[in-house]
């Protein structure tokens, strides 16, 4: 795929996504697993793996048998938060549009049809956590600090996954890695013969940022420097990175059909909008974590 990239890069014509010949599932013959609901499971997987990994260490906040709890919740949290923020700031529609007249055909909870949303996932989350720390009285923002670190690993493989799919493309581009999303347009209904607008493949701009430079800003943080010993330190940074992240990534990005005209008439995207008070809450959060004396490293974790 990469030299496939380089190769069209050069060349005059502009990529074609659909000449990437990528695979939108694992075909495991009595069922097919799809990259995206992989990248959800990898992510969460990574994420409890780092953590447990990370409660070995002198000073943790919380047991392991607290990490086992908390990542259940945590995984509803994702999948509860991020269907219904997608539909509540994006697709409002899904909360009364049933297919026939069974319940079951409610659009809400058809989950594999797609449409999750980032902030909607991240208060599911948040949350959870505020549950598990309030039932095992744990200091909350130190359960955030160790659960935010290995986050960015889903991120990763979720924005990867949507590449795969051919969806949540970008703006219209001139740039030479640009690319015709023609399996994608085709999809939501629009013929891929009369749309080959050469677009930025924001997927990867969104991999890049959110996914793999906050995985390595949060694991050297966390690993290389005393930030743990901050509570609210790594989970300020997080935040204000995620946001940022989001922000710059959505003038590249091409808003959702539905909200097009919004993002015409307020100058910027629902998600612009949505970053703006994680970047101030993260803000704040890093401000009192540097203004506090830091623990002792020998701090004992909870039984």
């Amino acid at each position: 795929m990469l030299s496939l990239l380089a190769a069209s890069a050069a060349a005059a014509d502009p990529i074609q996504f659909a000449d990437l010949r990528l695979a939108k599932a694992i075909d495991l013959g009595f069922f097919q697993l799809r990259f995206y609901s992989l990248a959800y499971l990898l992510g969460v997987i990574f994420a409890y793996w780092h953590t447990s990994v990370a409660l070995k260490q002198p000073g943790a906040p919380m047991a392991q048998r607290h990490a086992d709890d908390l990542f259940f919740y945590c995984t509803l949290g994702v999948i509860i938060g991020g269907r219904l923020g997608y539909a509540t700031f994006y697709e409002p529609d899904l909360w009364t549009t049933f297919a026939n007249d069974s319940w079951l055909s409610w659009r809400l909870l058809r989950l594999w049809e797609g449409g999750m949303s980032f902030h909607g996932g991240l208060i599911g989350v948040t949350v959870a956590m505020l549950w598990i720390s309030w039932r095992e009285k744990l200091n909350f923002i130190r359960v955030v600090d160790y659960v935010s670190v290995g986050v960015p690993m889903g991120m990763l493989l979720g924005r990867l996954a949507n590449f795969v799919n051919g969806e949540l493309w970008g703006r219209a581009t001139d740039v030479p890695w640009g690319m015709v999303f023609c399996d994608g347009i085709a999809r939501q209904g629009v013929a891929c013969a009369t749309t080959g607008t050469v677009r930025h493949p924001s997927q990867l701009y969104q991999a890049g940022l959110e996914g793999l430079a906050m995985l390595v800003i949060m694991l050297s943080l966390f690993w290389l420097t005393r930030a743990r010993y901050r509570p609210g330190l790594l989970a300020g940074v997080f935040t204000i990175g995620m946001g940022v992240s989001r922000f710059v990534n959505e003038f590249f990005r091409e808003p959702d059909q539905q909200l097009a005209d919004f993002a015409l008439r307020t100058g910027l995207s629902m998600g612009q909008w949505l970053t703006i008070p994680l970047i101030l809450t993260g803000l704040i959060v890093v401000i009192f974590a540097l203004r506090k004396k830091p623990l002792a490293s020998g701090t004992a974790a909870p039984a």
